[in-house]
């Protein structure tokens, strides 16, 4: 009993060895967490915006061109024609031309990158000699671009933004009240848009919105001013 006694008042019992491991194993793991924590968060903050430019700017050039084109047009027949049938005629039509033409030219751009992209893929597959070559053609491949995702993407962006003002003029009679509506609705959805793709791509909100909102105006006051003049001279 005095031995056992002694033992334990000078810390050398087996007891004091088992409760000093699991203290040692749970700080190890508590260390790691934290680690791993850490990589978490630094991987959630560098995320690589540039992934989404393509179908950000598929999407927000579609349908700026949709807004601005289908506005600047039948504010263009609106300077020289007071009918609205002739002002949605000539919309509509605007968004059907518009939107096949963003889609062919949005699906011949993008396949021009997917053969420049397939090319290159090849010709450092045709290099490289280790035991990764596996690996590297599926990250590749994942990364190319689907030119019809782009070319539906674009069409559809583009009669989305061509829809706002023809829906804002269908309903009004008054000439000039449709007039200002029409560019009232417009300016309204050019600095959504701006807003839109600048907090998407984290850009300054406010240099994109006033960027957008003067490119818009430029086209319809153009616009308006070239047909006035040919309408009103004859040319």
């Amino acid at each position: 009993m005095a031995s056992q006694l002694g033992a334990r008042t000078n810390g050398i019992s087996p007891n004091n060895f088992q409760i000093e491991i699991p203290i040692h194993a749970n700080s190890t793991t508590i260390i790691d967490k934290k680690q791993n924590q850490s990589v978490d968060e630094n991987e959630s903050n560098n995320i690589d915006y540039s992934q989404r430019a393509q179908w950000l700017r598929a999407a927000m050039l579609g349908a700026n061109d949709g807004l601005i084109t289908v506005a600047s047009l039948m504010i263009g027949i609106g300077a020289i024609k007071e009918d609205i049938s002739v002002m949605i005629l000539a919309g509509f039509a605007g968004l059907v031309a518009g939107a096949c033409s963003m889609a062919i030219g949005e699906f011949v751009s993008v396949y021009t990158q997917y053969d420049i992209e397939m090319a290159q893929i090849k010709r450092e597959r045709e290099l490289a000699n280790n035991n990764n070559n596996d690996e590297e053609e599926s990250s590749g491949n994942e990364k190319l671009p689907n030119p019809f995702q782009a070319a539906i993407a674009s069409a559809l962006a583009f009669s989305v933004g061509a829809l706002m003002p023809l829906l804002a003029a269908a309903f009004i009679k008054n000439h000039k009240v449709r007039m200002g509506v029409v560019a009232a609705v417009v300016s309204f959805a050019l600095l959504v848009f701006g807003s839109v793709g600048a907090l998407i791509g984290k850009t300054p909100v406010m240099k994109s919105c006033v960027r957008v909102l003067i490119g818009g105006w430029m086209a319809m006051a153009i616009t308006f001013g070239v047909t006035k003049l040919i309408g009103t001279t004859g040319i």
